[in-house]
């Protein structure tokens, strides 16, 4: 591989599918990985399709019915969730979110404690309640990241696993080719999609972005009888039951690590699991008695207001950052669009992106990760 028209770094969802994109648009795209696909968080995360707080909202429920046909490939997505409450308090935030749902056309059913139990087999008596959101859903991570994949290669485009990028070269304020450990590439536009490794990547082009990186981490269960709804949220945990009956959970408290350019080094067991564990027996008590058989854990970034980073630089001018803040798996269809076209137009058609942009950190205090006690544990 000599030259590429767009060269993506990073090949997790979000780099996945704008490459899909830009494919579709006739583009000769080539996707670069230090790993392999969805290695880190993309491919480990709990599957929700639902960001009502995104301006990419409207566009993220638009495609995700529709993405396996028009990627070819199955990535078991199942529409609708329910948002369980095992408190007052809990329930009364619910409400408070249904209704900005339902505010902006989106159908929301208050459900009492009884109601979710039918829909919920392993929710237990302490249930206050919930919401039943008809629109959202979930997806399978690694099979959506393969999907991403397979449909990109079916359209010409090209992924390079296990190749890191280790520099660039640049004449007259653009991008002329990107170096990697199997030799340069040369390209007319490049997009930094590689989560962790973005800051340190565009720190090579002198752009500064602040990012911190967290391990998100997160259980699966024993295959065990499949619930009517398999997407079920609360008690501050996000996941899904598998079509084959697992359940995968995670949510929290994340704790901050350090990544270099290649990633992380290991992947230490953490307490966490227990934590995790223990919340979902409170939210299912019906799922006290299953094993837990495996832990996935996957390294994400956060910005300072924790949205994402999509903008397209002036110095490189063909440089675009995609940086999606924990947010990516869900929006990639829609944020794949429209990082795709400011590769290719210099801005986003369909929804108003600005608030994403760099700019919105320009009087960020250099010392704001101790500020927030955002650092690394020993």
């Amino acid at each position: 591989m000599k030259h590429a028209e767009v060269i993506i770094v990073g090949a997790g969802v979000t780099g996945l599918s704008t490459a899909w994109w830009l494919a579709r648009a006739g583009v000769k795209v080539v996707v670069l990985d230090k790993g392999i696909v969805g290695w880190e968080a993309s491919g480990r995360n709990g599957g929700g399709a639902s960001h009502y707080q995104s301006p990419l909202f409207d566009e993220e429920q638009r495609l995700w019915p529709i993405m396996d046909e028009l990627l070819g490939y199955p990535t078991e997505y199942r529409r609708e969730r329910i948002v369980m409450a095992i408190s007052p308090g809990q329930m009364e935030q619910e409400r408070y979110v249904a209704n900005i749902c339902s505010e902006l056309g989106y159908r929301v059913d208050v459900l009492d404690g009884h109601q979710v139990r039918e829909v919920v087999s392993f929710a237990g008596e302490n249930c206050e309640g919930g919401m039943h959101y008809r629109f959202g859903g979930h997806a399978n991570p690694q099979r959506t990241v393969q999907a991403y994949a397979w449909a990109l290669q079916d359209l010409g485009g090209l992924i390079l696993q296990h190749n890191r990028v280790t520099g660039f070269d640049c004449r007259n304020g653009k991008v002329t080719a990107v170096k990697t450990e199997l030799g340069p590439i040369e390209c007319d536009a490049v997009v930094l999609a590689a989560g962790p490794q973005v800051a340190a990547l565009a720190s090579k082009l002198g752009i500064d972005i602040p990012l911190v990186s967290g391990r998100a981490e997160m259980i699966i269960t024993e295959p065990a009888p499949l619930m009517k709804i398999g997407g079920v949220d609360g008690n501050g945990l996000y996941g899904r039951q598998t079509l084959r009956g697992n359940l995968a959970y995670g949510g929290g408290p994340h704790e901050w690590v350090e990544v270099g350019e290649a990633g992380p080094l290991a992947r230490p067991a953490t307490p966490l699991t227990r934590n995790i564990a223990r919340r979902l027996v409170e939210l299912m008590p019906g799922a006290a008695k299953l094993n837990i058989i495996r832990s996935w854990a996957g390294i994400f970034e956060n910005t300072p207001d924790g949205r994402p980073i999509l903008d397209r630089m002036s110095d490189p001018e063909n440089v675009t950052i995609a940086s999606m803040s924990g947010v990516g798996f869900g929006l990639s269809p829609a944020s794949g669009r429209a990082v795709s076209e400011l590769v290719l137009e210099g801005t986003c058609s369909f929804a108003d992106i600005s608030r994403f942009g760099l700019s919105r950190f320009s009087d960020l205090p250099a010392d704001w990760r101790q500020q927030r006690g955002w650092v690394a544990t020993a």
